[in-house]
């Protein structure tokens, strides 16, 4: 799949497999500015690009793991959702839970985009179905 994107920034850097295509699902983005986050406040981490997702996929954007594991970084609308229709510089929301601050380095891999398929819904008002589980919610299948 080709996808349009462009850098809006003079240091972007587009999109790149780690390991390639065939054993990542995401592509880093990197941030094009220093931030540094606070704990407890969400900060916003521009990337310097522009993306033309097509009708029919959504970009998701992921926190990258070693991130979270090391400096409690999360991004708090995860995964965060580029529609078809936004033309605007992707940015990462990212929440800090550690006890101190983190800055965010220039050029640093800051998450992972997965550019994904879906499937358009429509709603058809109807009597729903019963099922095996019922209403049974969170925790109801009493698996331990």
């Amino acid at each position: 799949m080709k996808i349009r994107i462009e850098r809006i920034h003079p240091e972007a850097q587009l999109p790149h497999y780690a390991h390639g295509p065939t054993e990542d699902a995401g592509m880093d983005l990197r941030a094009v500015e220093e931030v540094r986050l606070e704990p407890g406040v969400p900060g916003l981490i521009p990337t310097g690009l522009r993306v033309e997702i097509p009708s029919g996929c959504e970009g998701q954007i992921r926190m990258r793991s070693g991130l979270a594991l090391k400096h409690a970084l999360i991004l708090p609308n995860s995964p965060g959702t580029i529609d078809p229709g936004y033309r605007g510089e992707v940015k990462v929301i990212v929440l800090n839970l550690g006890r101190e601050a983190y800055t965010v380095r220039k050029g640093e891999r800051i998450a992972q985009l997965v550019v994904a398929r879906y499937e358009p819904v429509e709603w058809e008002e109807a009597r729903v179905n019963e099922s095996a589980r019922g209403d049974g919610g969170f925790g109801s299948t009493g698996a331990h």
